[in-house]
């Protein structure tokens, strides 16, 4: 079993950003611990949005200590590099050109009133928190989300 997290920025990151954000992640993942036994992590960082941390449980499970940990590493890259990783009302979708926008929940709930975001709109599901939901249920129809449970 693979567990994910998704940590989405409040704004894009510059290209020269996400090169020292995979500095700070690939040293932050190869001191990743769960009492003492070495997590099997990795990490991506995708649409200089995202960040996205695996473990790999058939190694060594993840604790609330090695959970708590990646907290304190990405609540100091979020002062590091002037970033929120933790607002969960910022809205990530695809535009009708298929562009990644963000948009706070009071412009995401205009956007729905004026018809610009719709039922079929795709939105990004950071809720997941295996492979296979990130696989399948990560980019998703906002009517599939929990998103529709609020904005429609």
């Amino acid at each position: 079993m693979e567990r994910v997290w998704v940590y989405q920025s409040n704004r894009f990151l510059t290209e020269t950003e996400v090169e020292k954000l995979k500095i700070n992640l690939s040293g932050f993942i190869e001191q990743w611990t769960a009492h003492g036994s070495a997590l099997a992590g990795s990490f991506e960082i995708l649409h200089n949005l995202f960040i996205v941390l695996r473990v790999n449980e058939q190694q060594a499970a993840v604790t609330g200590c090695s959970i708590d940990k990646s907290t304190y590493f990405l609540k100091d890259l979020e002062k590091e590099f002037a970033l929120n990783l933790f607002d969960r009302w910022s809205i990530s979708y695809r535009d009708q050109d298929n562009v990644i926008k963000l948009a706070s929940k009071e412009e995401f709930t205009e956007l729905i009133k004026n018809g610009i975001v719709g039922e079929q709109t795709v939105v990004f599901n950071n809720l997941v928190n295996n492979h296979e939901d990130f696989l399948n249920k990560w980019e998703v129809p906002l009517k599939n989300s929990w998103h529709a449970r609020v904005f429609l």
